[in-house]
Protein backbone atom coordinates (compact mmCIF):
# COMPACT_ATOMS: atom_id res chain seq x y z
CA UNK A 1 0.00 0.00 0.00
CA UNK A 2 1.34 3.31 -1.14
CA UNK A 3 2.33 5.95 2.11
CA UNK A 4 -0.12 8.29 2.65
CA UNK A 5 0.74 12.07 1.23
CA UNK A 6 1.94 14.10 4.07
CA UNK A 7 -0.17 17.29 4.97
CA UNK A 8 1.38 20.46 5.93
CA UNK A 9 -1.06 22.26 7.66
CA UNK A 10 -0.06 26.48 9.35
CA UNK A 11 -2.20 26.71 12.26
CA UNK A 12 -3.44 24.76 15.09
CA UNK A 13 -6.25 26.11 16.56
CA UNK A 14 -10.08 24.91 16.23
CA UNK A 15 -9.68 24.98 12.53
CA UNK A 16 -7.45 22.72 12.43
CA UNK A 17 -8.69 20.19 14.75
CA UNK A 18 -11.62 19.65 13.07
CA UNK A 19 -10.31 19.25 9.98
CA UNK A 20 -7.97 16.52 11.39
CA UNK A 21 -11.19 14.34 13.27
CA UNK A 22 -12.12 14.48 9.53
CA UNK A 23 -9.24 13.42 7.91
CA UNK A 24 -8.12 11.23 10.35
CA UNK A 25 -11.37 8.81 8.79
CA UNK A 26 -9.40 8.36 5.79
CA UNK A 27 -6.01 7.31 7.53
CA UNK A 28 -4.50 10.66 6.25
CA UNK A 29 -0.68 11.97 7.96
CA UNK A 30 -1.11 15.89 8.93
CA UNK A 31 1.71 17.86 10.58
CA UNK A 32 1.06 20.72 12.44
CA UNK A 33 2.51 23.93 12.78
CA UNK A 34 1.35 26.30 15.72
CA UNK A 35 3.28 28.95 18.20
CA UNK A 36 1.43 27.25 20.85
CA UNK A 37 2.59 24.13 22.74
CA UNK A 38 -0.73 23.25 24.10
CA UNK A 39 -2.81 24.43 20.75
CA UNK A 40 -6.00 22.45 20.05
CA UNK A 41 -4.00 20.08 17.63
CA UNK A 42 -1.18 19.11 19.64
CA UNK A 43 -2.94 15.84 20.62
CA UNK A 44 -4.25 15.16 17.59
CA UNK A 45 -1.75 15.91 14.65
CA UNK A 46 0.59 12.88 13.07
CA UNK A 47 3.27 15.55 13.96
CA UNK A 48 3.30 18.54 16.08
CA UNK A 49 6.21 21.48 15.92
CA UNK A 50 5.99 24.46 18.12
CA UNK A 51 7.28 27.45 16.01
CA UNK A 52 6.56 30.98 14.38
CA UNK A 53 4.28 30.76 11.47
CA UNK A 54 5.38 34.16 10.22
CA UNK A 55 8.90 33.32 10.18
CA UNK A 56 9.87 32.26 6.10
CA UNK A 57 12.89 29.81 7.59
CA UNK A 58 10.84 28.32 10.14
CA UNK A 59 7.56 27.56 7.50
CA UNK A 60 10.46 26.31 4.66
CA UNK A 61 12.24 23.86 7.29
CA UNK A 62 8.42 22.91 8.12
CA UNK A 63 6.76 22.16 5.19
CA UNK A 64 10.19 20.41 3.20
CA UNK A 65 9.39 17.10 3.57
CA UNK A 66 5.33 17.66 3.18
CA UNK A 67 3.53 16.94 0.02
CA UNK A 68 0.47 19.61 0.30
CA UNK A 69 0.75 22.81 2.22
CA UNK A 70 -2.26 24.33 3.70
CA UNK A 71 -3.59 27.18 6.19
CA UNK A 72 -5.81 27.03 8.90
CA UNK A 73 -5.59 31.02 9.67
CA UNK A 74 -4.86 33.59 7.21
CA UNK A 75 -1.53 35.32 8.81
CA UNK A 76 1.82 33.12 7.77
CA UNK A 77 4.59 33.79 5.80
CA UNK A 78 3.47 34.30 2.09
CA UNK A 79 7.07 34.23 0.80
CA UNK A 80 7.54 31.12 2.42
CA UNK A 81 4.50 29.12 0.83
CA UNK A 82 6.05 30.66 -2.37
CA UNK A 83 9.41 29.04 -1.67
CA UNK A 84 7.48 25.61 -1.03
CA UNK A 85 5.78 25.58 -4.27
CA UNK A 86 9.10 26.48 -6.15
CA UNK A 87 10.07 23.48 -4.29
CA UNK A 88 7.29 21.76 -5.89
CA UNK A 89 4.73 21.64 -3.24
CA UNK A 90 1.29 21.43 -3.27
CA UNK A 91 -0.22 24.48 -1.91
CA UNK A 92 -3.47 25.18 -0.92
CA UNK A 93 -4.61 28.19 -0.96
CA UNK A 94 -2.05 29.48 -3.65
CA UNK A 95 0.23 31.97 -1.69
CA UNK A 96 -0.75 34.62 -4.96
CA UNK A 97 -4.32 34.25 -3.44
CA UNK A 98 -3.42 34.56 0.23
CA UNK A 99 -1.29 37.57 -0.79
CA UNK A 100 -4.47 39.32 -1.87
CA UNK A 101 -6.98 38.12 0.92
CA UNK A 102 -4.20 38.88 3.45
CA UNK A 103 -4.64 42.69 2.63
CA UNK A 104 -8.27 44.46 3.08
CA UNK A 105 -6.74 46.67 1.09
CA UNK A 106 -5.59 44.56 -2.01
CA UNK A 107 -8.66 42.64 -1.53
CA UNK A 108 -11.19 45.92 -2.37
CA UNK A 109 -9.41 46.65 -5.19
CA UNK A 110 -9.72 43.04 -6.42
CA UNK A 111 -13.56 42.73 -5.96
CA UNK A 112 -13.32 46.31 -7.85
CA UNK A 113 -11.20 45.28 -10.68
CA UNK A 114 -13.24 41.76 -11.17
CA UNK A 115 -16.51 43.78 -11.55
CA UNK A 116 -17.41 42.25 -8.08
CA UNK A 117 -19.94 44.80 -6.12
CA UNK A 118 -18.64 45.85 -2.91
CA UNK A 119 -19.46 48.31 -0.14
CA UNK A 120 -17.26 52.60 -1.18
CA UNK A 121 -14.11 52.81 0.10
CA UNK A 122 -11.06 54.69 0.33
CA UNK A 123 -7.47 53.45 1.05
CA UNK A 124 -6.18 55.57 4.28
CA UNK A 125 -3.14 55.93 6.21
CA UNK A 126 -3.47 58.62 8.98
CA UNK A 127 -6.03 61.54 9.79
CA UNK A 128 -5.74 63.87 7.33
CA UNK A 129 -6.92 61.20 4.66
CA UNK A 130 -9.33 59.80 6.62
CA UNK A 131 -10.46 63.35 7.04
CA UNK A 132 -10.42 63.83 2.86
CA UNK A 133 -12.24 60.73 2.48
CA UNK A 134 -15.25 62.36 4.66
CA UNK A 135 -17.54 61.65 2.24
CA UNK A 136 -17.66 57.93 3.27
CA UNK A 137 -18.88 58.62 6.75
CA UNK A 138 -20.11 57.40 8.56
CA UNK A 139 -18.08 54.54 7.81
CA UNK A 140 -15.85 51.46 9.15
CA UNK A 141 -12.11 52.39 9.70
CA UNK A 142 -10.12 48.92 8.96
CA UNK A 143 -6.74 47.67 9.32
CA UNK A 144 -5.67 46.78 6.44
CA UNK A 145 -3.77 43.85 7.66
CA UNK A 146 -3.56 41.19 10.50
CA UNK A 147 -7.39 41.72 11.85
CA UNK A 148 -9.96 38.83 12.94
CA UNK A 149 -13.05 38.35 14.79
CA UNK A 150 -13.94 41.92 15.17
CA UNK A 151 -10.43 43.07 16.18
CA UNK A 152 -8.52 45.73 13.86
CA UNK A 153 -11.96 47.79 13.50
CA UNK A 154 -13.84 50.68 14.25
CA UNK A 155 -16.86 52.93 13.31
CA UNK A 156 -16.03 56.57 12.53
CA UNK A 157 -18.90 59.06 12.21
CA UNK A 158 -16.77 62.18 13.02
CA UNK A 159 -12.95 62.03 13.06
CA UNK A 160 -12.64 65.24 14.60
CA UNK A 161 -14.29 63.72 17.83
CA UNK A 162 -12.04 60.46 17.59
CA UNK A 163 -8.73 60.32 19.37
CA UNK A 164 -7.59 56.65 18.81
CA UNK A 165 -7.96 56.58 15.14
CA UNK A 166 -5.19 53.48 14.20
CA UNK A 167 -2.04 54.48 12.74
CA UNK A 168 -1.00 53.13 9.14
CA UNK A 169 -2.62 51.79 6.57
CA UNK A 170 -5.92 50.98 6.92
CA UNK A 171 -9.21 50.54 4.63
CA UNK A 172 -12.38 53.05 5.11
CA UNK A 173 -15.21 51.36 3.67
CA UNK A 174 -18.69 53.18 3.94
CA UNK A 175 -21.49 51.87 6.17
CA UNK A 176 -24.45 50.60 4.51
CA UNK A 177 -27.42 49.65 5.24
CA UNK A 178 -27.38 45.90 6.17
CA UNK A 179 -30.38 43.73 6.26
CA UNK A 180 -28.77 40.83 6.91
CA UNK A 181 -25.23 39.24 6.84
CA UNK A 182 -24.89 36.21 4.78
CA UNK A 183 -22.04 33.93 4.09
CA UNK A 184 -21.62 31.35 1.15
CA UNK A 185 -19.01 28.62 0.71
CA UNK A 186 -17.71 27.61 -2.21
CA UNK A 187 -15.23 25.01 -3.17
CA UNK A 188 -13.14 24.91 -6.51
CA UNK A 189 -11.60 22.24 -7.64
CA UNK A 190 -8.05 21.84 -9.88
CA UNK A 191 -9.99 21.62 -13.56
CA UNK A 192 -12.70 24.77 -12.04
CA UNK A 193 -15.34 22.82 -11.12
CA UNK A 194 -16.92 24.74 -8.10
CA UNK A 195 -19.48 22.98 -6.13
CA UNK A 196 -21.64 25.86 -3.28
CA UNK A 197 -23.25 25.32 0.07
CA UNK A 198 -26.63 26.95 0.21
CA UNK A 199 -26.54 30.84 1.98
CA UNK A 200 -26.19 30.90 5.77
CA UNK A 201 -27.45 33.82 7.73
CA UNK A 202 -25.05 35.29 10.56
CA UNK A 203 -26.49 36.38 13.88
CA UNK A 204 -23.48 39.46 15.23
CA UNK A 205 -22.87 39.26 18.83
CA UNK A 206 -22.76 43.91 18.83
CA UNK A 207 -20.74 43.38 22.06
CA UNK A 208 -18.08 40.84 20.91
CA UNK A 209 -18.43 42.02 17.17
CA UNK A 210 -18.04 38.45 16.03
CA UNK A 211 -20.43 35.11 15.14
CA UNK A 212 -23.03 34.54 18.43
CA UNK A 213 -25.41 31.90 15.97
CA UNK A 214 -25.83 31.16 12.28
CA UNK A 215 -28.58 29.41 10.64
CA UNK A 216 -28.69 27.33 7.32
CA UNK A 217 -30.36 28.13 4.95
CA UNK A 218 -30.72 31.77 5.32
CA UNK A 219 -34.34 32.90 5.39
CA UNK A 220 -34.40 35.01 2.37
CA UNK A 221 -36.15 34.38 -1.23
CA UNK A 222 -35.09 31.23 -3.32
CA UNK A 223 -34.30 34.02 -5.90
CA UNK A 224 -31.99 35.77 -3.46
CA UNK A 225 -30.47 32.82 -2.35
CA UNK A 226 -29.52 31.56 -5.59
CA UNK A 227 -28.18 35.26 -6.66
CA UNK A 228 -26.43 35.10 -3.14
CA UNK A 229 -24.52 31.83 -4.58
CA UNK A 230 -23.69 33.12 -8.23
CA UNK A 231 -22.29 36.02 -6.59
CA UNK A 232 -19.97 33.83 -4.32
CA UNK A 233 -19.04 31.76 -7.51
CA UNK A 234 -17.77 34.78 -9.46
CA UNK A 235 -15.70 35.39 -6.57
CA UNK A 236 -14.02 32.21 -6.16
CA UNK A 237 -13.37 31.83 -10.23
CA UNK A 238 -11.85 35.44 -9.94
CA UNK A 239 -9.20 33.88 -7.71
CA UNK A 240 -9.13 31.05 -10.47
CA UNK A 241 -7.11 29.01 -8.30
CA UNK A 242 -8.24 25.34 -6.26
CA UNK A 243 -9.05 25.87 -2.44
CA UNK A 244 -12.38 26.39 -0.05
CA UNK A 245 -13.64 29.77 0.12
CA UNK A 246 -16.00 31.64 2.52
CA UNK A 247 -17.53 34.55 0.69
CA UNK A 248 -19.16 37.12 3.27
CA UNK A 249 -21.54 39.72 2.17
CA UNK A 250 -23.65 41.96 3.00
CA UNK A 251 -27.64 42.13 1.84
CA UNK A 252 -28.95 45.58 2.13
CA UNK A 253 -32.24 46.61 2.91
CA UNK A 254 -33.09 47.54 -0.73
CA UNK A 255 -31.74 43.82 -1.88
CA UNK A 256 -28.28 44.54 -2.98
CA UNK A 257 -25.35 41.94 -2.15
CA UNK A 258 -21.85 43.20 -1.61
CA UNK A 259 -18.99 41.10 -1.33
CA UNK A 260 -17.98 42.14 2.12
CA UNK A 261 -14.55 39.84 2.45
CA UNK A 262 -13.11 36.44 2.10
CA UNK A 263 -11.56 33.88 3.84
CA UNK A 264 -9.81 31.29 1.74
CA UNK A 265 -10.06 28.45 4.73
CA UNK A 266 -12.47 26.53 6.18
CA UNK A 267 -14.53 29.40 8.53
CA UNK A 268 -16.29 29.68 11.24
CA UNK A 269 -19.72 29.99 9.10
CA UNK A 270 -19.47 26.71 8.33
CA UNK A 271 -19.08 24.31 11.08
CA UNK A 272 -22.83 22.99 10.87
CA UNK A 273 -22.02 21.47 7.27
CA UNK A 274 -20.01 18.54 9.68
CA UNK A 275 -23.51 16.95 10.58
CA UNK A 276 -25.86 18.91 8.14
CA UNK A 277 -24.07 18.19 4.74
CA UNK A 278 -22.95 14.69 3.31
CA UNK A 279 -19.64 16.27 2.98
CA UNK A 280 -18.48 19.35 5.49
CA UNK A 281 -16.32 22.12 4.48
CA UNK A 282 -13.26 20.33 6.48
CA UNK A 283 -14.37 16.92 4.58
CA UNK A 284 -14.22 19.12 1.28
CA UNK A 285 -10.73 20.46 2.07
CA UNK A 286 -9.37 17.17 2.09
CA UNK A 287 -10.80 16.31 -0.81
CA UNK A 288 -8.95 19.46 -2.70
CA UNK A 289 -5.96 19.04 -0.98
CA UNK A 290 -5.55 15.15 -2.26
CA UNK A 291 -7.57 16.14 -5.62
CA UNK A 292 -10.32 13.89 -4.86
CA UNK A 293 -13.94 14.78 -6.46
CA UNK A 294 -15.99 17.50 -4.86
CA UNK A 295 -18.34 16.15 -2.07
CA UNK A 296 -22.03 16.72 -1.52
CA UNK A 297 -22.98 20.08 -0.35
CA UNK A 298 -27.20 19.33 -0.09
CA UNK A 299 -28.33 20.21 3.43
CA UNK A 300 -30.16 17.58 5.09
CA UNK A 301 -32.43 19.76 7.77
CA UNK A 302 -32.74 23.05 8.73
CA UNK A 303 -29.23 23.70 10.76
CA UNK A 304 -28.43 26.05 12.84
CA UNK A 305 -24.67 27.07 14.92
CA UNK A 306 -24.51 28.51 18.15
CA UNK A 307 -21.01 29.73 18.93
CA UNK A 308 -19.77 28.77 22.67
CA UNK A 309 -17.37 31.94 23.85
CA UNK A 310 -16.01 31.93 27.05
CA UNK A 311 -17.53 34.34 29.65
CA UNK A 312 -16.94 34.61 33.22
CA UNK A 313 -12.80 35.48 33.59
CA UNK A 314 -9.72 33.34 32.45
CA UNK A 315 -8.95 29.84 34.44
CA UNK A 316 -9.54 26.17 32.89
CA UNK A 317 -12.43 25.50 31.02
CA UNK A 318 -15.90 24.17 32.06
CA UNK A 319 -18.89 23.07 30.40
CA UNK A 320 -22.20 24.77 31.89
CA UNK A 321 -25.67 23.50 30.75
CA UNK A 322 -24.36 20.45 28.71
CA UNK A 323 -27.06 18.01 30.37
CA UNK A 324 -29.85 20.80 28.95
CA UNK A 325 -28.58 20.62 25.84
CA UNK A 326 -27.85 17.37 25.33
CA UNK A 327 -31.58 16.79 25.78
CA UNK A 328 -32.84 18.59 22.80
CA UNK A 329 -32.70 16.18 20.22
CA UNK A 330 -30.52 17.04 17.17
CA UNK A 331 -27.76 18.72 18.88
CA UNK A 332 -24.39 18.18 18.53
CA UNK A 333 -21.92 19.88 20.70
CA UNK A 334 -17.82 20.69 19.76
CA UNK A 335 -15.78 21.43 22.31
CA UNK A 336 -12.02 22.97 20.76
CA UNK A 337 -9.72 21.65 23.62
CA UNK A 338 -8.49 25.07 24.74
CA UNK A 339 -6.29 24.60 27.51
CA UNK A 340 -7.81 28.42 29.02
CA UNK A 341 -10.91 30.37 28.60
CA UNK A 342 -11.15 33.93 28.66
CA UNK A 343 -14.16 35.97 28.00
CA UNK A 344 -14.78 36.46 24.64
CA UNK A 345 -12.69 33.80 23.67
CA UNK A 346 -14.05 30.91 21.08
CA UNK A 347 -14.32 27.79 23.11
CA UNK A 348 -16.87 25.31 21.29
CA UNK A 349 -19.95 25.60 19.51
CA UNK A 350 -22.75 23.87 19.69
CA UNK A 351 -25.25 22.59 15.95
CA UNK A 352 -29.00 22.09 16.22
CA UNK A 353 -31.00 20.10 13.28
CA UNK A 354 -35.23 20.67 13.20
CA UNK A 355 -37.39 19.89 10.74
CA UNK A 356 -38.78 22.99 11.17
CA UNK A 357 -38.39 27.09 11.75
CA UNK A 358 -39.79 26.86 15.44
CA UNK A 359 -38.20 23.97 16.98
CA UNK A 360 -34.79 25.32 15.31
CA UNK A 361 -35.33 28.93 17.22
CA UNK A 362 -36.67 26.98 20.12
CA UNK A 363 -33.51 25.10 20.68
CA UNK A 364 -31.28 27.95 19.64
CA UNK A 365 -32.88 30.28 22.24
CA UNK A 366 -32.18 27.19 25.12
CA UNK A 367 -28.70 26.44 24.23
CA UNK A 368 -27.89 30.11 23.76
CA UNK A 369 -29.90 30.78 27.85
CA UNK A 370 -28.24 27.59 29.27
CA UNK A 371 -24.89 26.59 27.79
CA UNK A 372 -21.65 28.68 28.80
CA UNK A 373 -17.84 27.46 28.85
CA UNK A 374 -16.40 29.43 32.25
CA UNK A 375 -13.52 28.97 34.47
CA UNK A 376 -13.56 25.90 36.68
CA UNK A 377 -13.73 28.28 39.81
CA UNK A 378 -16.92 29.89 38.31
CA UNK A 379 -18.16 26.40 37.58
CA UNK A 380 -18.00 25.39 41.00
CA UNK A 381 -19.40 28.66 42.78
CA UNK A 382 -22.35 27.99 40.49
CA UNK A 383 -22.95 24.36 41.85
Amino acid sequence: MAQAPVIALLGGGQLGRMFIENALRYGSVVHVLDPDPKAPCSGLATRFVTGDLRDRETVVRFGADADIVGIEIEQVNVDALEDLQRMGKRVVPAPAVLRTIQDKGLQKQFYVQHGIPTAAFALVNGIDEIREAGHLLPAFLKTRTGGYDGKGVMRVDDPATTSDLFDGPCLLEQCVDIGLELAVLVVRADDGKQVTYDPVEMVFDPQLNLVDHLQAPARIPSATAAAARALADRVADAFGAPGLYAVEMFLTRNGQLLVNETAPRAHNSGHHTIEACASSQFDQLLRCYMQWPLGDTRLRSLAAMVNLVGSGGTGEPSLMGAEEVLALPGTFPHLYGKAETRSGRKMGHVTVMAEDQQALERAIHIVRDRCRVVPVTSSAEAK
